[in-house]
């Protein structure tokens, strides 16, 4: 006997997901054919992990930094987040890792106060960044680098998609630090292939109740992420093993709302 069609009793109750299901439905896909030994890095701060697509930065990925500013103050923010980032890829005793700029102008006790080890990084320098890249490139595909870092002042979306695709087969964090031109405005208003573009600028420090200098205060803001939502957070620097921190008057606020929907519950 020939099935029945369907009733339309039978067609309400097979109606399509809804847009967020759907969402959450690819999202668990995508993060069941992530390579074993390619984790995402978390932040290990909820305020970040909980907005990113892949709870922490894909490392096996493309993932770019730039100054808010062209000011010396940002541009060293900008520089010593990305220590703090690369260097807790390169947690491993024996691990090394790539550093690659057209000028060397890095402060190796400035780069080990947030967590970068500086006997584990190598360094590279190009006359152009051209060079740069290509050298970025090839560090990538040999696979064997826990991290690389690379600073330029120009890179199209074709070299972007190279370090992507690069990043991938060697399944190799890249962290790509764009450089303010002078007169010119933000790097990150280029496209890219980058997995997450972030942007970091200094603020105030916390003022203390007695003389000296409280820890460094970021403004980090996520421009761009694929598969999820920029967003913006006031942080404190990395620490001696690169991690950021909400400031204390955030944290407080956010362990007395959990204690609220806790008694709520």
């Amino acid at each position: 006997m020939p099935a029945l069609p369907p009733t339309p009793s039978t067609r309400r109750a097979s109606a399509p997901p809804s847009c967020a299901e759907t969402l959450a439905t690819l999202r668990q896909e995508l993060a069941s054919v992530r390579p074993a030994n390619c984790p995402a890095l978390p932040f290990d701060l909820p305020e970040i992990d909980g907005q990113l697509a892949d709870a922490g930065l894909d490392s096996s990925g493309l993932h770019e930094v730039a100054a808010a500013t062209a000011s010396l103050n940002d541009d060293a923010a900008a520089t010593l987040f990305l220590a703090g980032v690369a260097g807790r890829f390169a947690t491993h005793p024996n691990s090394t890792m790539l550093w690659a700029v057209t000028a060397f102008d890095l402060y190796a006790p400035g780069l080990e106060q947030v967590g970068l080890n500086p006997g584990k990084v190598l360094y590279g320098q190009g006359r152009k960044d051209a060079e740069v890249l290509a050298m970025a490139e090839d560090a990538l595909r040999d696979g064997s680098l826990a991290c690389v870092v690379a600073e330029v002042k120009a890179a199209d979306m074709t070299a972007t998609r190279r370090l992507q695709l690069a990043a991938s087969d060697g399944q190799t964090p890249m962290l790509l630090y764009r450089r303010h031109r002078s007169r010119e405005g933000c790097p990150l208003r280029t496209p890219s292939s980058a997995m997450t573009r972030w942007r970091i600028g200094c603020l105030a420090s916390e003022r203390l109740p007695w003389p000296g200098v409280g820890r460094a205060r970021w403004q980090v803001e996520l421009v761009r992420q694929r598969n999820g939502n920029p967003f913006t957070l006031e942080l404190e620097a990395c620490d001696a093993e690169g991690r950021l921190a909400l400031p204390a008057s955030a944290a407080d606020r956010a362990a007395a709302q959990e204690r609220a929907a806790s008694h709520a519950a």
